[in-house]
């Protein structure tokens, strides 16, 4: 007569049982855990970057505030580069110095050139030698909403032999970007509305 296989006591199959289940409850609250905290992770990286796709079509994670404080950077460098082109002028340097300004503005900063050449501002540069020195630019710009609108003051002098008078100069405008083009607009923004606002002689030397 063949023996009986005995029953496993209940109370073991139940303990393994329950043992079993909370270890698989605890992982799933754990797996749920780690993956909500990942989610907020990634969420908060997500606000706070900008993505670019470069030339073999990789994407780029940028973060914003990086890439704030370098737009920053580079609109006033642009407006100083521009400042010092369009108002550092002499007899010698003049055309190619606002050559190269002009490659900075769109049509505002053209009509301004136009007008002060009908005016005949370059012709007493020329005839009179004179010779018209930058000093000092100090830009604002608010880079919130393109485009940026910024004032610029602008301090020069003008050289006349025995005679040097300092001006102050405050001009507005906006800035957009555009495509870089080398070497004539490195920065990729252009200057638009650009207007002289008022304009006042702060010293005269003798």
């Amino acid at each position: 007569m063949t023996p009986k296989t005995p029953y496993k006591n209940i109370y073991n199959v139940l303990k393994l049982n329950r043992f079993i289940v909370l270890t698989v409850v605890i992982g799933a609250v754990a797996t749920c855990i780690v993956s909500v905290l990942l989610v907020i992770k990634l969420h908060q990286e997500t606000v706070n970057t900008a993505f670019v796709v470069n030339s073999n079509g990789s994407v780029i994670p940028l973060k914003l505030v990086s890439q704030q404080e370098n737009l920053e950077v580079e609109a006033l460098a642009h407006l100083e580069l521009f400042h010092t082109y369009f108002y550092h002028i002499d007899a010698s340097n003049y055309e190619k110095h606002l050559k190269k300004a002009l490659w900075l503005g769109n049509s505002s900063v053209d009509g301004l050139y136009r007008q002060k050449k009908a005016d005949g501002v370059y012709n007493r540069l020329l005839q009179y030698s004179l010779v018209q020195k930058v000093l000092s630019i100090e830009s604002k710009i608010n880079i919130q909403n393109e485009p940026y609108e910024f004032e610029t003051k602008t301090i020069f002098e003008i050289n006349r032999g025995s005679i040097v008078d300092t001006y102050e100069l405050f001009t507005t405008g906006q800035i957009i970007s555009v495509d870089r083009n080398f070497p004539n607009n490195t920065h990729g923004l252009l200057i638009t509305n650009f207007f002289e606002n008022t304009l006042r002689k702060v010293h005269n030397g003798q």
